[in-house]
This record gives C-alpha cells, sequence and structure tokens, in this order.
C-alpha cells in the first residue's frame, strides 16, 4: 500500500513539473537566485557591522571599556542589532567583559589562540587516536598475510608481484631443474640486459644435461642480441622454435612447476605448483611447439620480412586490423609494423589498405 502511494505521489509531482508554465517556473529560478544573492549580501552586510562594533570599541576605549549599553546610540544601530554584535565578538573572543557592563577589545592573534587552541588539541588527540586505531589495524597485518600465503599453497598458485621476486624465484628453478627447461618468450627482440642475465644460468642449466626448448615470436630474429643468444644455447643442445602469432609468456620446470605472466601486469608472473594446472599449461605449451617452425640454420638478422611473417600480416590485414593491433600481436613496434605493410602494398601494387585487403581477399579466393 505504502509503495502504491509513493508511486501516485510521484506521477503526481510529475504531471505538475510538466503542466508547470513557463514563466512560473522563471519565477522560481529568479526568486532562488535572488535568496542566494540576498543571503550572501546579508553575510557581508553582518561581517561589516561587526567590523565597525570592534573598531568602536578598540579606538574609543581609554584604559577602562567601553560602555555596551552606548554602542547603539554611537554607531546608529538598533538595540538588538547591536547586542546581537556584542555577543558574536564576545563568543570569538575578540571581545571580553570588564568591571560589569563594559567591554575591552582582545587582539585577532590572541583571540585566535584561546578559541582556536583548546579545538586544535583536540585534533591533535583525534590523530593521536588515529594512529593508534591505525597501528593495531596494521598489526594484524601479518595474520592475514600469513593466512593469504598458505591459501595460496593450498591452490597451488602465487602471485608474484615483484619482479624483483619474479627473478629470484626463476633463479631458484633453473638452479633446481633437473631434467627439463620449457620457455616461451613473446613479442619481438629481448633487452639485452635481461638475456645478459639468462645467459650464464642457462648455460650452467644445459652443461648439466637440462633440456632445453625455447620458443620465440619471428619478429625477436631481428633482434642482434637475441641472435646471440640463440647461437649461445643451441650450441649447447637447446631448440630454438618460432611462432608468428602472439602467445602467452610461460617457463616450466621438469614439468612441475610453471611461471606464467599476469594480464595487466608485465612484471608479475603467477607461480603454479598444483599438477593438473601444470598439465594444462604443459600442453599448452606443447600444441605451440609442435606449429611452431625449427629455426633455420643460417639466421640473416639483417634481412626484411620473412615468408610467415608476411602471410600473418596478410591475414591480419584481410580480417581488417589496425598497424597497431597487428604490432600488438606479432610482438613488433609500430613503426616496423608499417614498413611491412607498405611493403606488402607495394608488392601488390594497392594504393590503399582497403585495395590491399581486396586484393589479397581476391588472391584467397582464387588459391582455394
Amino acid at each position: 500500500m505504502l509503495l502504491g502511494m509513493w508511486t501516485v505521489g510521484c506521477a503526481v509531482a510529475c504531471v505538475c513539473t510538466i503542466i508547470l508554465p513557463r514563466a512560473h517556473a522563471g519565477c522560481i529560478r529568479n526568486n532562488s537566485k535572488r535568496r542566494t544573492e540576498g543571503h550572501v549580501s546579508n553575510e557581508a552586510a553582518l561581517q561589516g557591522t561587526l567590523q565597525r562594533v570592534y573598531s568602536h570599541v578598540l579606538n574609543h576605549d581609554a584604559g577602562h571599556g567601553v560602555p555596551a549599553t552606548e554602542l547603539a546610540a554611537e554607531l546608529l544601530l538598533p538595540q538588538a542589532e547591536a547586542g546581537a554584535c556584542v555577543e558574536h565578538l564576545l563568543r570569538m573572543g575578540l571581545l571580553c567583559r570588564h568591571a560589569g557592563d563594559r567591554l575591552i577589545a582582545v587582539p585577532p592573534d590572541q583571540a585566535a589562540t584561546d578559541v582556536l587552541g583548546p579545538l586544535e588539541r583536540d585534533m591533535r588527540t583525534q590523530r593521536a587516536r588515529i594512529e593508534r586505531m591505525r597501528r593495531e589495524f596494521i598489526s594484524f597485518m601479518p595474520a592475514f598475510e600469513a593466512s593469504m600465503t598458505n591459501h595460496q599453497h593450498r591452490t597451488g598458485v602465487q602471485v608474484l608481484d615483484s619482479l624483483a621476486d619474479v627473478r629470484a624465484v626463476i633463479d631458484d628453478l633453473v638452479s633446481h631443474c633437473k631434467e627439463e627447461i620449457l620457455t616461451a618468450q613473446p613479442g619481438g627482440g629481448r633487452e639485452e640486459s635481461v638475456l645478459e642475465e639468462a645467459a650464464p644460468r642457462d648455460k650452467e642449466a644445459l652443461g648439466r644435461g637440462v633440456r632445453m626448448k625455447i620458443l620465440y615470436q619471428r619478429t625477436a630474429l631481428v633482434s642482434r642480441g637475441t641472435h646471440v643468444y640463440i647461437d649461445l644455447v643451441t650450441g649447447l643442445g637447446a631448440q630454438v622454435r618460432t611462432v608468428s602469432d602472439r602467445f602467452t609468456r610461460m617457463l616450466i620446470f621438469d614439468r612441475k612447476i610453471a611461471l606464467i605472466a599476469v594480464p595487466g601486469k608485465s612484471h608479475a608472473a603467477a607461480l603454479i605448483e598444483e599438477p593438473n594446472m601444470v598439465d594444462f599449461v604443459v600442453g599448452t605449451y606443447e600444441r605451440l611447439w609442435l606449429a611452431a617452425e625449427p629455426l633455420p640454420v643460417d639466421i640473416d638478422t639483417r634481412a626484411g620480412i620473412t615468408d610467415g611473417l608476411k602471410q600473418m600480416i596478410i591475414r591480419l590485414l584481410t580480417e581488417g586490423m589496425t598497424d597497431a593491433s597487428i604490432a600488438t600481436r606479432l610482438g613488433m613496434s609500430v613503426r616496423t609494423c608499417r614498413r611491412h605493410v607498405a611493403q606488402i602494398m607495394a608488392e601488390l601494387e594497392a594504393q590503399s589498405r582497403f585495395q590491399a585487403g581486396y586484393l589479397l581477399a581476391a588472391r584467397e579466393r582464387m588459391d582455394t
């Protein structure tokens, strides 16, 4: 019943709003504006009167104070208004009573200290209380974090948010690995500092007889640093293959522990130890490996666009993807991607991307 009454009331209000004449609505807005302006004007007038009363007491005090009863007449103010101003200034501490009904002006800095001092002390007390409560809350964090860590261990997944933690875990896992390391590194050429850090670690593992498989995107082969690293590890028995399309970064150790990338966190990794989940990651890696192309014996890092990469760009162009999307997908810079697209368009003698897409689609239909 109450809901029905509320609904009816709303309907009536809406109807009233709809049929309200524009002129009347304008009057309401004007009245509201006038009330706001009047309020501001009244505050300014009050402040001006307070200043007059305070100045009068300050300037006419001969050492014994100014009679409060004479203020109204001397300032030509209504008695009620003068009395209200005096009470206001007394509350502010700018006036004080002396010898009965006489008034003495107090320096503003002293009045501020007298009035605001207790408030500031209360604020300091409250801040101290807040800090005590904050420390009390924080004291529960170790128990909470221990519980979260235990939960992560029970589920077999632990998220490492720090790059330093990720590198430390990788170092530890490589040093204790006994049989096999499976690596998938998406994107273009890896940073030389990362490769310099990885080279001795991987060389030591290969020297212990650990098997190693490494997956790269084809765009990584144009990096001189990546080329040097590949020459090193393949010379020690590692296998390297390349894939055109993008994949998830992952490392798998002895098919028992896996590290995979965390979406949206470039420096984080998920450490997976739960056997069923590790098996899933291993299966994903093996499918990528079977679809990948073996690395040519003679790699020319200065070569332009490879046939496999060209075919992938052509396929993504026919799907209508932008240069930026293709670059992200294939692990290259947008500038490099645009250079490859321009090369493809030149080979097709196309004047626009639209025409290139049409010609590529027509070529595919003819091939099939």
